[in-house]
C-alpha cells in the first residue's frame, strides 16, 4: 500500500482537500491520510512559536487554524471513496479518536508522538474490543514508531493489540536524513513484533528510501504530498509534489514487480544492485544500516519532546490539589520542560503542590506532595 500524507496541508480549505486527493490518486496512490487536528490535544499554548513563510506564528495558533468539523473530514472521505482511495486518519485525542471512528474510516494511524498517549491507545482498544463482541470486522491501525525505543513500541502493541495492526519504521525529524534511516529495522520490527511492517518516510529523496524498505520486506510506504514545497502547510517543505510522488509509485511498482518476478530474496537483491548504481554503494548501506533500533542522532533530542508527557494547563500555587482539568497530556514540543509519563495521569490526580508552578511546565514529580 502507498499512503499520500495530506496531514493538514489542506490548510482547513475544502477545496484544497479535494486538490490534494486529486494530486494523490493522479501520482498512483492507494490511500490519502489526514490528521484530525485539535489544538488543545496536540500542546498547551505557551509551546513556542514555529517559523512559517509568512511569518513566526505561535504553533499552538497555527493548530488552531487547522481545526476544521467533523462534516469537513465526513466530506473528505466521501471524496476520497470516489476517486477510488482509502481514507486514513490520526487522531490525536479521544474527542478527535471519537469523531474519526464515527465516520468510518478505512484505517486509524497512530501518530509516533501518540505511540505513549496511553489514553488515546486504549480508547482505540476499547473500540476494537466492541468490534470484536460484535463479530465485526475489526478497524485496521496503523502504528509509526519514530522517536520511539523497543520498549515503547511494546508498551503501544500491549494496549492495542497486533491484530490487523501495521507497523511503520519511520524518524521523527523534518526532513530526515535518508543515511540515518536505518531501513533494516523494517525486517527487525517485523520478526521482534510479528506484525506486518513498513515505512513512513520523511527524508527528501522520492524513492530512496521506500525502495530500500521494500528490499527489505516493507508492505506499506507512507510519504507527504503537497501541492507546492513554497506554500505554508506545516509540512509542506519536506513533501513531494505530484510529481515526484509519481516517480516514487513508479519505483515501487518496479521493486514490487521485480521481487514478484525473481522472488522475494533474488528480488530484492536485485533492487539493490539497481539502487547502488543510481546512489552508490556507500550511500545505500548507510541507509540499510545495521538494523539495530536506536533512535537515529537527528531524533535523540527530540525524545521525551516529541512524545507525551504530562503538563500543567494554568498557573497553580503551593498546596493546592490537582484535579482533572489542571493537567493534560501534551506534546513539548519547543520551548517547554518535559513532564512525566502520561501513565502517571491518574496517579497523580489529588497530589498537592509542594511549590508553586506555571502554565505549560512539565509536571514533575518534585513538584507534588503525595496525600
Amino acid at each position: 500500500m502507498i499512503i499520500a500524507e495530506i496531514g493538514t496541508a489542506h490548510s482547513a480549505s475544502f477545496e484544497k482537500a479535494k486538490q490534494l486527493i486529486d494530486a494523490a490518486a493522479n501520482a498512483g496512490a492507494d490511500a490519502v491520510k489526514f490528521q484530525w487536528v485539535y489544538a488543545d490535544e496536540l500542546l498547551h499554548p505557551e509551546t513556542g512559536t514555529v517559523d512559517l513563510p509568512c511569518g513566526s506564528i505561535r504553533l499552538y495558533d497555527r493548530f488552531k487554524q487547522l481545526e476544521v468539523t467533523p462534516d469537513f473530514f465526513a466530506n473528505t472521505l466521501a471524496y476520497a471513496h470516489k476517486k477510488q482511495l482509502q481514507f486514513i486518519c490520526s487522531p490525536f485525542g479521544v474527542r478527535s479518536l471519537r469523531e474519526l471512528i464515527a465516520i468510518h474510516p478505512d484505517a486509524v494511524k497512530i501518530a509516533s508522538p501518540e505511540l505513549n498517549h496511553f489514553p488515546l491507545l486504549k480508547a482505540l482498544a476499547d473500540y476494537r474490543t466492541v468490534q470484536k463482541a460484535l463479530g465485526d470486522e475489526l478497524l485496521p491501525i496503523i502504528v509509526s514508531s519514530g522517536v520511539s525505543k523497543l520498549r515503547d513500541i511494546e508498551s503501544a502493541l500491549d494496549i492495542i493489540g497486533k491484530e490487523n495492526v501495521t507497523l511503520l519504521h519511520c524518524i521523527t525529524s523534518y526532513p530526515a536524513p535518508e543515511s540515518e534511516y536505518n531501513v533494516r529495522l523494517v525486517q527487525t520490527l517485523h520478526d521482534i513484533f510479528g506484525v506486518p511492517c513498513g515505512i513512513s518516510d520523511h527524508s527528501l529523496d522520492p524513492a530512496l528510501v521506500p525502495a530500500c524498505a521494500a528490499a527489505c520486506g516493507s508492505v506499506m510506504t507512507e510519504k507527504h504530498i503537497t501541492l507546492s514545497k513554497e506554500t505554508d502547510g506545516l509540512d509542506d517543505a519536506v513533501a513531494l509534489d505530484g510529481e515526484q510522488f509519481s516517480h516514487m509509485v513508479h519505483a515501487l511498482h518496479q521493486c514490487k514487480a521485480s521481487i514478484a518476478r525473481y522472488g522475494k530474496k533474488r528480488g530484492s537483491a536485485r533492487i539493490l544492485k539497481e539502487l547502488r548504481s543510481q546512489y552508490g554503494r556507500k550511500k545505500v548501506a548507510d541507509v540499510l544500516g545495521t538494523g539495530v533500533k536506536t533512535l537515529a542522532t537527528s531524533e535523540r533530542e527530540n525524545y521525551g519532546r516529541t512524545n507525551r508527557s504530562l503538563h500543567f494547563m494554568r498557573a497553580m500555587k503551593a498546596g493546592e490539589a490537582l484535579a482533572e482539568h489542571d493537567i493534560a497530556i501534551l506534546r513539548t514540543e519547543k520551548i517547554l520542560t518535559p513532564g512525566i509519563s502520561p501513565e502517571y495521569f491518574e496517579t497523580i490526580l489529588n497530589a498537592r503542590l509542594a511549590h508553586d508552578v506555571q502554565a505549560g511546565a512539565g509536571v514533575q514529580w518534585k513538584d507534588l506532595v503525595r496525600i
